[in-house]
Parts: C-alpha cells; structure tokens; sequence
C-alpha cells in the first residue's frame, strides 16, 4: 500500500489504526472533533470496529477502504471512525450488541452505522465488494444508507432511539436471574448442583479430540479450569480425563506452534489441525495457567515443558525492552494467513538431511501437505504430532530420551530457517488487563515448578504496570493502554480485576504483603466508582465514563473472564485474607444472583461456576508461622489445592488476621484454618496433608 493518502489516524499508535492511516477513506479515531462533526454536519457516524491480528479485517481493507471510488462514498455521506477494539472494548460491546440484536450475530470487523449522537441504526460484520455469501455489497449498504438518512432522517432517528432503549432496556442480570413465573430469589448452589453443571458441561465435550463443541474451536480454558476443580472436590474421574485429553489435543495440534511454542487463537477445525494463526497474549498466559493445573494434577514431565516453552516464546516474541507484555501477533505475513508456519516437505529435507524422514513422521509432514490457505495456493504442512512421543519412538526402535534430543535439535534448525522469513506484524500495545494475566501466569508456574526465575520476571512486570498504568497513586486510578500519548484510555473493570489477581497470586508466591495492601486499595477503588448498587453486579466502565452512550455490566466468561467473575473470586478471597466480611456478602450474592445462569450455560459461566464451587465446598487457610516457614511454603505450592488460602510469615503481623495471634517457635508451625478457627499446628507438610485427607473439603 503507497503513502498517497494519509488520514488522522496517520497521528495514532495503535497498529491496527495505523494500518489504516493510509487508506483513502477519511478516517477519524473515536474522539470529541468526530463526534461533534457528526453533530455539526448531521452525517450519519460509520464506525468500524477490528484489531490488528483480524484476517477478515485485513481482508475488508484491501477490498474496500483501500479502494478510491468506495472511500470517496464513505466520504462524501459519513463521518468514518476506526477503533481499535482492544482499545476501547466498551465501544465494541456496545455496539457489537446492537449489531447482534440487528442480526442475530457479530464478530470482526464490526460495521456499524450510527446516528450523530452515536445511536446504532444498523451494522454487520464483513461486507464482500460484492454481493456474495448472502451477504449485500459494501457500496450497496453504503447508497441505501446515505439515501435512507436523506430521506427518511426522522425514521431512522426514531428506530435508533428505540434499539438504544431496548439495549438500556435489556438487562442481563435481569434476563439471567430468574426463571420465567418465578417469584422468589434463589438460594445459594448446594453440593449436588455441581454434578448437575458437570453433566451439562460433557453433553458439549468432544470426547475424541478433547474440547467442547465443533469447529471453530476455542481454546475454552475455563471449563477446563472447572473440571480440574469438580474432579478435585468430587474425585470424578471423567472431569479429569475430559480436561487432560483437551490440554493434550490442544498441545498435540496444529493450534499449537510445535516448533516456536505459544497457542493460536482457535482452530478452524474439530482436530486442532488447523488454527487461525494469529497468536493473543491472553490466550497464553490462560494456557500456561490451565498446564500448571495439569502438572500439579499429574506430575508429567510434558506439561511442565509446554509451561516452559509457553513462556519462552511469550518472552521471545511478545516482551517489551522495558518490561511489558505486547498484545498479539497476526495471522497473516506476506498478505497470506499462515505463511510464516508452514513449511514443504523438500524444503524440510533440505533442512534436517538424515534426520528428516523421522522428523516429519512424527509431525505429519507429507508431500502432498495437510492444509492449503485456499484453493489457489499449494498445500503445505501444519506441524501436529498425531502418537505420543513414547508409542512412536517404540514402533521406530528409537529410546524415547534420543527421539526426544533429536527433535529438539531439528526443532532449532526448523526456528533458525524461520527466523529468516518475513514475520507476521506485532500489534506492540501494551494492555493492563493481559498484562496483568501474565503475571498471574508467571506466578503460577513459579508455585508449580519451584521456579524462581519465574516470580523475579512476575515481580519485574508487576512493578512494570505500576510504573505505567498508575496514574493516580493516592486514589489508585488506572489506565488501560501503556504509551498512547496522550488520549489513554481509563481502565475498564477487567483491568483492575485482573490487577486485583495478580496481587493474589504474587502475595501467596512471595508472603510479600504490600501486595494484599495494593489489592485491598485496588478493590475499594472498584467498588467506589464501577458498583450498580440496585444489583451489587458491578459495570465495565466507571462513574466518570463520558463518551458512552449507555453502561454495560459484563458477566459472560468468554476469551476472558468477565470482571464481575474474576471480582466475584477476588473479593471472596479478599474477604478472608483481610476480615472484611461485606465483601464476602457481596461475592456470594454476585455469585447467587447468576445462580440460574451459571447452571443452565455453565460454558459461559465457567469461571462463575469454578467460584461458586469453592464458595459452597470451603477454603482451607493454611497459615505458615516461624522461621523456615518459606521453604515449607514453596514446597507446598508446588501442589494442587485450588481451595487454599496460604499465608506465610517468620512473625505475627497484627494487621493481617491469619498472620495475627499465632504461636513462633523454634521451627516453623503448619495451622490448618477455617473461618479463622485453628486446628493445632503440625511441623510437616505430610501431616498437614493427612488432616486435609481426613477433612470433608480437602
């Protein structure tokens, strides 16, 4: 694409809206001079909606807003604003919203036309150039638009009013908490229920290939999350083995870059053969979460290598000289979705001589390949490992140690010849919330495999978020994006829920309790500027939100989880660490209120679920007293114990309830907790183990 044009996006730092700085169109950001234009000119507002690891975005692009005659139409009838959905995710959920009830779906890029004052009238997701797919040409949309507002302004004005009334209207808390004709509150979920949202969970789950549902296949770790935890509550062997073969199918597939490390966004089929190659921080610092699950489950030597090769490529490929964490990478390089990971077997051969017929039996690499971009370019091969490493070294007669020394050493040849291909773009932002997720990541595989350097680089990039996002200390105010000059976003409810996380994680890692201290002020802050006080829900935007034309209060778990789910876990926990009994009262009642939900979709309710569950069976406060007590604590989190609150400390500390009162003695003393009742203290984790094994909650 030349630099004939150059629109204002040429002034911001988002790659995705660099992308289209170029481009004819006259495009705006989302900011006060578009929307008062609007206004002023009354012009309809097209808004378009995508992020920079998008194909079909890219694709909308070429097709049409790089095309002079249909920018020229834009032009002339609209005020045209890109947004970055990553940047201003509360713009997208609004409108995706409205294109959803318009449509009955929604994806990216998300096109949506809005009155002057912002009100959706209709939109879509991607318009071909022309008419296909069922789907009307752009430039069809775009004339009927432009003559339907010329004609029939006080109609359309009118029909947006009422969609915007309906989205104000349509309140989820309200459509998921009841039943129809029900009268009374829930109560809270008894044992017997987790069964129930189990049974519900596997009628979805794809019991060959792992996951749930068919192709597009998400990663979908949550529900992974929770059957970790019911097989842990129950001892159901069925949950853990759904969980462990979705893990493993995942880390066997195409989904997952077997030569680089690091999980796609989803696969485009039901094997996890083929994925949409683009590459998200969050879904890797979930991935990284859901192996320590499964290495402190099993003990496998695999899955701590999975954790250990996720990381590396996080590190190689998505971690900023100054200690952040970048967003994604894309799909697509040289024009073509996947071109960088895919490889021909003569080229394989060239590569790896003697070693290479080995090398692509156990990767299914073939000549005539397993996957093509489309119909019109050659087929290549995805690398996916089809036999476990032991059962294929066994039928070549090869030790499974050897088989392993010479696919990593393949593996470097493989990476070295990549490194030389041009790379898919970096969308270089810098998020606070998925940020936020990776250091809770670190933190986890520290704890599971007794990994120091782990919590130093988690501490590191903590410290990072403070020194970046931070922008009111005294009033522990954030923003969303890092180094966005000088229109940055205020943080949105999942930022500080995520945040709020991290602390979790680092002060059980560190028994450091500055990080409980920023968790507490972190948490006053959410409750003080995002609380819905007719729901206790609390909204994605804060009170001071100006540039919305509604607030929303988000509660699906999705690629992430909601910020009301993960505030629903971290004000529990919170609650108990601290004594503030009001925020317990506020996340079982958050939970409860969604109790009709979380049972019936429990999918999208996973996370809520996973919290409800250690809600109902009990947490076990193990408190670590008096010196030695670190190494004990390490010791202990190398376990599996997803109902544990541990605190540790060489001396009591008034300040902290669990760490208050307690007996120091000359040896560290183990105190097996609940609702700050004590049993006597034990000296080994062996014989804490034994009371826990003896305990009804484990």
């Amino acid at each position: 694409m030349s630099d004939k044009f150059s629109n204002r996006l040429i002034h911001e730092t988002s790659p995705y809206l660099l992308q289209h700085a170029h481009n004819p169109v006259d495009w705006y950001p989302w900011s006060v001079e578009a929307l008062q234009k609007a206004i002023e000119e009354n012009r309809m507002i097209l808004v378009s909606i995508g992020y920079s690891a998008c194909h079909w975005c890219h694709v909308m692009e070429r097709e049409s807003f790089e095309n002079e005659s249909v920018a020229a139409l834009m032009n002339a009838h609209f005020i045209n604003i890109k947004i970055d959905r990553e940047e201003r995710p509360d713009l997208d959920h609004i409108y995706m919203d409205a294109v959803q009830a318009i449509s009955g779906s929604g994806g990216w890029p998300l096109n949506v036309f809005l009155t002057p004052d912002a009100k959706p009238v209709y939109g879509g997701t991607y318009f071909p150039p022309e008419r296909a797919f069922n789907r009307p040409s752009w430039t069809e949309v775009l004339t009927q638009l432009a003559e339907a507002w010329k004609t029939r302004e006080e109609d359309i004005r009118n029909q947006a009013a009422e969609l915007t009334g309906h989205l104000s209207r349509s309140n989820l808390f309200g459509q998921l908490t009841k039943a129809d004709g029900e009268k009374e509150e829930p109560g809270f979920f008894v044992k017997e229920e987790f069964d129930a949202i189990f049974q519900q969970i596997m009628k979805g789950a794809d019991t060959k290939w792992g996951g749930f549902g068919r192709a597009p296949k998400f990663p979908q770790t949550f529900v992974i999350d929770f059957l970790f935890r019911y097989h842990y509550f129950t001892g159901n062997q069925a949950a853990l083995q759904q969980a462990l073969l979705s893990v493993d199918k995942m880390l066997e597939g195409g989904i997952y870059d077997q030569l680089g490390g690091g999980l796609a966004r989803y696969s485009t089929d039901d094997m996890w053969l083929a994925p949409h190659f683009e590459k998200m921080l969050y879904d890797n610092a979930l991935l990284v979460n859901v192996l320590c699950d499964a290495y402190q489950v099993t003990g496998q030597r695999n899955y701590e290598k999975a954790i250990r090769k996720t990381i590396d490529f996080v590190e190689r490929e998505l971690r900023s000289p100054a200690g952040g964490f970048y967003a994604a990478l894309d799909a697509d390089s040289e024009g073509e979705e996947g071109k960088y990971y895919v490889w021909d077997k003569k080229e394989v051969g060239e590569l790896l001589g003697g070693d290479a017929n080995v090398f692509c039996a156990f990767f299914d690499i073939t000549e005539e390949g397993n996957w093509s971009h489309n119909s019109l370019t050659p087929r290549k091969n995805i690398l996916r490992v089809l036999k476990k490493i032991e059962i294929f070294a066994a039928e070549k007669k090869i030790l499974p140690d050897q088989l392993e020394n010479m696919l990593e050493c393949c593996i470097g040849k493989l990476l070295n010849a990549r490194s030389r291909r041009i790379r898919p773009q970096l969308d270089d932002k810098i998020l606070l919330n998925w940020n936020a997720l990776m250091v809770t990541a670190l933190a986890r595989a520290s704890a599971a495999l007794c990994d120091d350097r782990y919590r130093e680089l988690a501490e590191i990039s903590f410290q990072f978020l403070l020194d970046n996002f931070l922008v009111d200390k005294e009033g522990m105010r954030l923003q969303h994006i890092s180094g966005n000059g000088d229109r940055k976003s205020p943080a949105f409810l999942d930022d500080y829920a995520c945040l709020i996380q991290s602390c979790i994680a680092l002060q059980e890692l560190s028994s450091d309790t500055r990080y409980l201290d920023h968790a507490s002020k972190l948490t006053r802050r959410v409750i003080a500027d995002f609380s819905d006080n007719q729901t206790g829900l609390f909204y994605f935007t804060s009170a001071d939100q100006r540039d919305i034309i509604m607030r929303k209060k988000e509660v699906y778990d999705g690629a992430t989880a909601s910020g009301n789910s993960m505030m629903a876990e971290n004000l529990f926990y919170l609650s108990l660490v601290l004594d503030v009994p009001v925020w317990r009262q506020l996340a079982m009642e958050n939970t409860r209120s969604l109790k009709k939900a979380i049972a019936s979709y429990p999918a999208s309710f996973s996370c809520w679920a996973s919290t409800a569950m250690k809600q109902v069976f009990g947490r076990n406060e193990i408190v670590i007293m008096g010196p030695g007590c670190i190494q004990i604590r390490k010791d202990l989190l190398k376990y599996f114990l997803p109902a544990k609150i541990v605190q540790c400390s060489e001396r009591p500390e008034p300040n902290f309830p669990l760490l208050a009162g307690k007996t120091i003695g000359s040896e560290p003393l183990i105190y097996l907790c609940k609702a700050y009742s004590c049993q006597n203290p034990v000296k080994t984790l062996n014989e804490l183990f034994f009371v826990l094994n003896s305990e009804e909650i484990k």
